[in-house]
């Protein structure tokens, strides 16, 4: 799958492959996945819990466990392969300084025993060759970047006596001070409450313009990800199903997981009706998959998905999906009603804007 784009490619992920072993047995969380990254743009991974998320992002950043290892192909930054990397050393090349992470549980990321400022300025000290005044200085203006207050007064403070959304912002603030190229985003709102969720998306697209970043959302939730991604890649089973821009997927989506995701959505039920939700469990991947991942709990299935994994189907120059309906013989089939209205709704809006 090529894809053709304006702007640069900064990461490119080739035919990645990553298994873990097990009690003496072998789990494919990775299946054989193509992905390129774009210099400035945002781009979400989705897909619901264990299709394979945050194990391919933690592959990118050198932080996958003990038992996990590529089994096969590349991730390339700049000159190097991220997957020829073996020593902690080569990490701390591209760790932090390169590409940064901000996971979903602050309290982890942070130590309770040194102030916020101090965490802050290490990151200045070691990434940015500040030191003194000039590092402390750094560190009030980060703080300011992500929306704290008194500023002074809270370089003095210790993560416990900070709120969730506060405590959010202090992690986002360690890894900008670090001035990576990339930033992932590990479901970094899903602690937190709805409003501080909406301030922390916000918080993060200003960042992405004011420092040029490159941002990989991680989440289940596809209501964060219209606010804030360029693209999305839908994740199944280990496997990216669907990629295109926001708008694509959201408004024409193909692939029948991509249908099942959208008409979760609860502004897509009706009143006094249940909330629609996936039948079935995703599959064991212990085991072989054979055809597509999803076939199992698709209504729409053809005889062909149980046999063969379909190749991805190019919709437009930015929009593929891996799945069987796209072939010139599939047969028609037809949208679930409130898709259908969703669909056209969106047309009509991206048409008048």
């Amino acid at each position: 799958m090529e894809e053709i784009q304006t702007k640069s490619r900064i990461l490119s992920i080739q035919n990645l492959v990553i298994q873990f072993k097990l009690r003496g047995q072998v789990l494919t969380a990775i299946r054989n996945i193509s992905l390129d990254l774009y210099k400035g743009e945002s781009l979400a991974i989705v897909g619901e819990s264990g299709s394979g998320k945050s194990v391919l992002v933690k592959s990118i950043i050198g932080l996958l466990e003990k038992n996990g290892s590529v089994a096969q192909g590349s991730i390339l930054y700049k000159e190097d392969d991220l997957t020829k990397f073996s020593t902690e050393k080569d990490w701390l090349k591209i760790r932090g300084k390169e590409i940064a992470m901000v996971t979903q549980d602050p309290m982890t990321s942070l130590n309770p025993l040194k102030t916020i400022g101090k965490q802050i300025e290490e990151c200045v000290i070691l990434h940015q060759k500040l030191q003194g005044k000039e590092a402390y200085q750094r560190t009030l203006q980060l703080l300011k970047d992500v929306g704290i207050h008194d500023v002074e007064k809270r370089y003095k403070q210790y993560p416990h006596e900070f709120s969730g959304g506060m405590r959010q912002r202090i992690v986002i603030a360690i890894a900008i001070a670090c001035n990576p190229k990339i930033l992932i985003c590990d479901e970094p709102t899903t602690a937190l409450d709805v409003t501080i969720q909406a301030q922390i998306l916000q918080l993060l697209k200003n960042l992405q313009q004011k420092y040029g970043l490159t941002t990989i959302y991680i989440t289940h939730d596809l209501g964060v990800v219209a606010k804030v991604a360029d693209r999305i890649a839908v994740m199944y089973a280990g496997d990216i199903i669907e990629v295109g821009q926001t708008h694509e997927v959201f408004f024409n989506g193909k692939h029948p997981y991509t249908w099942a995701l959208l008409s979760s959505l609860p502004q897509l039920g009706a009143k006094g009706e249940e909330l629609y939700s996936i039948k079935g469990t995703p599959p064991n991947l212990f085991k072989e998959i054979k055809g597509d991942a999803f076939a199992p709990r698709n209504p729409y299935a053809l005889k062909i998905d149980f046999e063969e994994r379909p190749p991805f189907f190019k919709v437009s120059e930015t929009h593929y999906a891996k799945t069987w309906l796209l072939h010139p013989n599939a047969p028609k089939v037809e949208l679930p009603q409130n898709l259908q209205a969703f669909f056209e709704e969106g047309r009509r809006f991206a048409h008048e804007h």
